[in-house]
């Protein structure tokens, strides 16, 4: 959407340019000023690129506006070596330069603006709104993958440095996760404590052996992480039955680990 606006901005620059070049030949009059309109140009041709196309679009209207004064029978020839003429063209280079100038950041601005607005400000993952248009493309693929969801067990609540904790845990997770997945996978945080992954996956078991190899490196390093998991489409056909095919064996798993193991009385007899 963004290339094609700027290609229409410098298709008009060009079409304007020529209008305007005409205009100036055949109707221009002295006093008329129907050269200020390449300013027009110049200024569309910057808005689309930047602050050098801008210039040379200038040094262009500066040649045009010379060009149209030769040419033009009721403006003497002589018009074109004046200072006017030098003064037309530090000023069309001017407005080139500024203009490209400012059109160039404001669209470096606006991308930095829009990796913020996707990225979760803590870990620098992807955040929910990426991470569901992620699952929109997979679902249109109608390839089959695994959704993988994560929470931390225990994370620190609270302020102070139980807070810089969290964060610490929060970030050292969110690093494992994103170095130990191979090309092609992508994860983000999609809540407070919990995690999203989008792994190829031809069917729930193969979801949860990526599940348990994520679970287990995190282990390792000190933390505890429940996954569940679903498959696509073994577990559901949209994002919604995924995710709630995944929240339950999160939970289920979460409920298993929580239970105390039960150690067997001896009898009676056995211990005598």
């Amino acid at each position: 959407m963004r290339d094609r606006l700027r290609y229409a901005l410098l298709i008009a620059s060009a079409l304007s340019g020529v209008a305007i070049f005409t205009a100036f030949t055949f109707y221009e009059k002295p006093g008329l000023g129907l050269g200020h309109f390449f300013y027009v140009s110049i200024i569309l041709a910057a808005l689309a690129t930047g602050p050098a196309i801008g210039a040379a679009a200038a040094v262009i209207a500066t040649a045009m506006f010379a060009t149209g004064v030769i040419i033009n029978p009721q403006i003497p020839p002589s018009e074109v070596l004046t200072t006017s003429t030098g003064i037309r063209f530090v000023t069309f280079v001017t407005v080139g330069i500024v203009t490209g100038y400012f059109a160039k950041r404001n669209r470096t601005l606006l991308a930095e603006l829009r990796l913020l607005a996707d990225r979760d400000a803590l870990t620098g993952l992807p955040n929910t709104r990426v991470f569901e248009r992620a699952i929109g493309e997979r679902l249109a693929q109608d390839q089959p993958f695994g959704l993988i969801v994560g929470g931390v067990d225990d994370l620190p609540s609270g302020t102070g440095q139980e807070r810089i904790d969290a964060d610490d845990v929060l970030r050292h997770v969110a690093s494992r996760l994103l170095h130990s997945l191979p090309p092609g996978d992508e994860v983000a945080r999609i809540g407070d404590d919990s995690f999203a992954v989008l792994t190829y996956a031809g069917s729930a078991g193969d979801a949860g052996k990526v599940a348990a190899y994520l679970q287990g490196l995190l282990a390792a390093d000190g933390f505890a992480v429940t996954f569940g998991w679903a498959a696509y489409p073994q577990d559901g056909s949209n994002a919604l039955s995924l995710y709630r095919a995944a929240d339950e064996r999160l939970y289920a798993r979460r409920i298993i680990h929580r239970q105390p193991k039960v150690v067997p009385l001896q009898s009676s007899a056995t211990s005598a």
